[in-house]
């Protein structure tokens, strides 16, 4: 997995792993940064998740707060429609990418952005054509909004508003806004959508959803209005 550092020019590789926590844990912040995650609650119910913070400061210890509460999401056929049409824009990246310099660790700005901006390139010539739905087709983008309302409550949202870069006017194919930061990812958030291949992740823009692009910072699509409404009063324990 690629990440993009505070001033958007400095990719590292990053080990993704596998464990189990139990709910305690998760909410004492015993996990770390990218890695996937399997929550276990009490009553022994379990949730698979990946970690998620901002991808360009150090993961801080969160503060006391009650245990996230999971909820399923049955996605179906839409889900199964919205995998395919990301599969099938992986694939295309990947094809793209041969021929190119692989992008190395290195702490050489110029080189980073060089390579970036080089498969960058491809990608806009390979989908000239590309248009708002193309992968959150209108059906897929319902589903996705009334996911998101079911799941964002008062303190969700504000994990989400922090470190926002704000409503921005992006295009389709465009570059994810240089020098701005990326919004957290709330860990019950990522749960409740499909999960993406590496490389690629959801990020709001003030309440919009786009899907971007680490390896090219590209966006890919999006959502306008992900987030509809006012987000509702937190769910109260137990």
């Amino acid at each position: 997995m690629v990440v993009i550092d505070r001033s958007c020019v400095a990719l590292a590789l990053v080990a993704v792993s596998c464990a189990t926590v139990s709910a305690q844990e998760f909410d004492q912040g015993k996990t770390r940064l990218g890695q996937t995650v399997v929550v276990r609650d009490a009553s022994g119910f379990e949730t698979k998740g990946v970690v998620q913070g901002s991808a360009q400061t150090a993961q801080t210890p969160p503060a006391p707060q009650e245990v996230p509460v999971f909820r399923v999401q049955i996605w179906g056929d839409t889900g199964a429609d919205f995998s395919t049409r990301v599969a099938s824009y992986a694939d295309l990246r990947n094809e793209l990418e041969k021929g190119l310099q692989p992008l190395m660790v290195t702490e050489d700005p110029a080189e980073i952005m060089q390579a970036v901006r080089a498969l960058a390139a491809r990608i806009r010539v390979a989908r000239a054509g590309a248009r708002q739905g193309d992968i959150f087709s209108p059906t897929v983008s319902a589903k996705f909004k009334r996911t998101l309302l079911l799941e964002i409550d008062a303190n969700t949202m504000a994990v989400i508003m922090d470190e926002n870069p704000g409503k921005i006017d992006v295009r389709i194919n465009g570059t994810y806004p240089v020098r701005k930061m990326f919004s957290t990812m709330p860990p019950d958030i990522l749960a409740a959508m499909p999960r993406l291949p590496p490389d690629l992740e959801y990020r709001f823009l003030g309440r919009h959803l786009v899907l971007v692009d680490t390896r090219a910072s590209v966006i890919i699509d999006r959502i306008p209005y992900a987030i509809q409404r006012a987000p509702r009063r937190p769910r109260s324990p137990g």
